[in-house]
């Protein structure tokens, strides 16, 4: 099992951490991520962290698909590609419809079939084989009706692109793990219980594996969960910001009926404590809404504690990376020695 790091925090202003980049090259990390939201983008925080670097791979959890159009995600991807000397690992994602119409301003649609013809597009454009042509549901390339000049022709990329790069979804939901087992190579699950791998992840994407159009298993695909360590003597200290930033999602992050991570949440056997979490969060009462996320559930997927306390529920973690449920733990860690930690347990 790898380890990769998180390079980038959400904030005020837009930072990474280089010193600490380099501190996990050190210790034999495999990979940096960085993300975007509404506020700081994730290709150009990529690339500060590929020319900072030497040997880290650098991927992008996620880049949102509303946001650019396949060809520029490709365009993106193979500049990266060719000048990190073939570092760069594209992660995509639908984002939710929150962020997709009220911040990027286009209609959410539908994220699956977006996802489906983001990919074979992209994939198009970086085998090179022939000049690209895509006729979908969403992409029409080249572009017909209301609005075209009529002038837009077939182009086959000047650049000669890599069609090995990995292509990773963001993906929770039970249809998006499908998806994501079908046309992906990897995927970024988020609250992954490496005792639960079985009933909450692995299910849909081995169904998504049959429907692929080439071989697929777990030996092949990459799953890439993020995980949270926090080393303290002082437990529930630890686990404040860790309930803080989960209630956001289990809560706030989606509508009252439509909310992803609330329904992973119930997935993972915690549906009372999800249902009372949100409607905390959505009446404003952040606070109780975060003391209301289990502390079970903060353990499951994240590592806070103590170092023998983390070194023990690791355990779990080697296991499922043995059995090849986890590929690359995505660490979110501030603290040296917690990167000291589980490289040290782990590497």
């Amino acid at each position: 099992m790898k380890l990769g790091i998180g390079a980038v925090g959400f904030g005020p202003r837009a930072q990474i951490d280089v010193e600490r980049m380099r501190r996990a090259e050190e210790l034999g990390f495999d990979s940096a991520w960085t993300a975007e939201a509404y506020g700081n983008d994730a290709v150009s925080t990529a690339a500060w962290v590929l020319a900072s670097t030497t040997r880290l791979k650098v991927g992008t959890a996620i880049m949102q698909m509303p946001a650019r159009t396949p060809a520029m995600a490709a365009m993106t991807a193979m500049t990266l590609d060719h000048l990190s000397g073939g570092r760069f690992i594209l992660g995509l994602g639908p984002s939710g419809p929150q962020v997709v119409e009220g911040w990027h301003g286009v209609p959410y649609g539908k994220p699956l079939t977006r996802t489906r013809e983001y990919i074979q597009i992209i994939r198009q454009i970086l085998a090179r084989e022939k000049p690209l042509e895509f006729h979908g549901s969403l992409y029409d390339i080249p572009c017909t009706g209301e609005g075209a000049t009529g002038l837009g022709k077939p182009l086959k990329s000047i650049l000669h692109g890599n069609p090995e790069i990995p292509i990773y979804t963001a993906s929770i939901s039970p249809n998006g793990l499908r998806c994501a087992g079908e046309v992906a190579d990897g995927v970024f699950p988020m609250m992954l219980d490496p005792d639960k791998f079985d009933t909450t992840y692995q299910p849909y994407l081995e169904e998504g594996f049959a429907k692929a159009t080439r071989p697929k298993s777990f030996d092949s695909f990459a799953v890439v969960p993020g995980v949270t360590v926090i080393v303290s003597d002082d437990l529930e200290k630890a686990r404040m910001p860790v309930k803080g930033h989960m209630s956001l999602y289990i809560g706030g992050m989606g509508a009252r009926d439509k909310n992803f991570y609330n329904d992973l949440a119930k997935r993972l056997g915690y549906e009372e404590a999800a249902a009372k979490i949100q409607d905390l969060f959505l009446d404003g009462k952040k606070a109780e809404a975060a003391a209301a996320v289990p502390d079970e559930l903060v353990d499951a997927v994240h590592l806070v504690g103590s170092k023998d306390r983390i070194r023990d529920r690791l355990q779990a973690w080697k296991e499922a990376g043995a059995k090849g449920h986890v590929d690359t733990m995505l660490i979110g860690a501030m603290q040296p020695e917690a990167l000291e930690l589980v490289a040290e347990e782990l590497l």
